[in-house]
């Protein structure tokens, strides 16, 4: 394996919205510039719809922003080789739709190598085909100068070559990213940091986790903790939730502190329940919770309530989901609940 001094420049530690670009960044650097003079968009369109099946309204929507498209020579040999690869259909279509320049690339020089690197790393078809439908940006990378030092680096971070195909298969984007702007100190830490929580690598959450630990201070870490813990968390809770949604850390302590009284005490909560089900302490008190909670109180008072769904359901309904089951059935009724919803 390539050592990560040489992969990796040395940066100071980067601001959040940096890491999160690291994480789950959609842009890429592509490996050779495409022209951008415009192709004739009937034959475009045509092209789509008679080679890749789009429909007509998605082929329209595809040409707009398609690259340079004078022939339909190299198309055609990207979409031969993309189906020996086991790529057709539907997939096909999302690649394109993702990526529309690669259909101008050269098979053999560009393409090919691409699908040779991830295949002598152990991928077989069906796992290479998976990682470029979640990775469409691995069309776009130069082999030698990114694309491998990209892989050799996060099989380092992770930790294994299997951890790293695991992630590959997700939908984690982290191969979207520049590694040379990231310090692999840095990611070490925050990497010992999320195992010395007690979670593992292998984690389908662990780059989520990563990028939660970066946006919160060790200190303010130990204040969380210590919070919980005086609302009846054991160790193991307080793993669990952050291991489901490790963003509710991101909240302040007072805001916290505001949720965790508000469950317990008024809505009545056992606090290992919301430590199993973290995600309603994502919400806004004052926008969602506390309204929400007002309108049971007036269904149950009017004897109205018959909902068998559990609390913490109650509150992480979506809008309309929530509007149509509490709140339309009774708006006659109870006009006023529309206020609260």
């Amino acid at each position: 394996m390539l050592h990560l001094h040489s992969l990796v420049h040395r940066h100071a530690l980067l601001p959040s919205i940096q890491l999160r670009r690291l994480f789950f960044s959609t842009g890429a650097s592509a490996s050779s510039s495409v022209g951008t003079a415009s192709p004739d968009p009937n034959f475009l369109v045509e092209y789509l719809m008679n080679a890749c099946g789009f429909s007509a309204d998605d082929a329209s929507k595809v040409s707009k922003s398609f690259p340079r498209f004078r022939s339909a020579e190299k198309a055609d040999a990207v979409l031969g080789f993309l189906r020996s690869q086991g790529i057709d259909g539907a997939n096909l279509r999302k690649i394109i739709s993702s990526k529309p320049g690669f259909l101008c690339r050269d098979v053999e020089n560009s393409l090919a190598p691409k699908f040779k690197i991830l295949r002598d790393m152990g991928l077989s078809e069906s796992d290479i085909a998976n990682a470029v439908l979640r990775h469409p940006v691995i069309l776009s990378l130069n082999v030698q100068n990114t694309l491998l030092p990209r892989l050799k680096v996060w099989e380092s971070l992770f930790g294994s070559r299997e951890i790293l195909f695991r992630q590959l298969r997700s939908c984690n984007r982290f191969m979207s990213t520049s590694i040379k702007n990231v310090n692999p100190e840095s990611l070490r830490a925050l990497v010992d940091r999320a195992e010395g929580i007690g979670i593992p690598r292998k984690s389908k959450m662990f780059l989520w986790i990563l990028d939660a630990l970066y946006r919160v201070s060790k200190e303010k870490f130990e204040v969380q903790v210590k919070l919980m813990h005086s609302f009846g968390w054991s160790n193991s809770d307080f793993t669990a939730a952050f291991k489901q949604r490790p963003t509710f850390l991101w909240r302040s302590t007072e805001a916290l502190q505001r949720k965790m009284e508000f469950f317990i005490k008024d809505v009545e909560l056992k606090p290992s329940e919301i430590a199993k089900n973290p995600t309603v302490l994502a919400f806004s008190l004052e926008k969602r919770l506390i309204p929400r909670f007002q309108l049971m109180k007036i269904l149950k008072s009017e004897g109205l309530w018959t909902s068998k769904t559990k609390l913490h359901r109650f509150f992480a309904l979506p809008g309309p989901k929530f509007l149509q089951t509490f709140v339309l059935p009774y708006k006659d009724k109870l006009p006023k609940l529309l206020d609260l919803s």
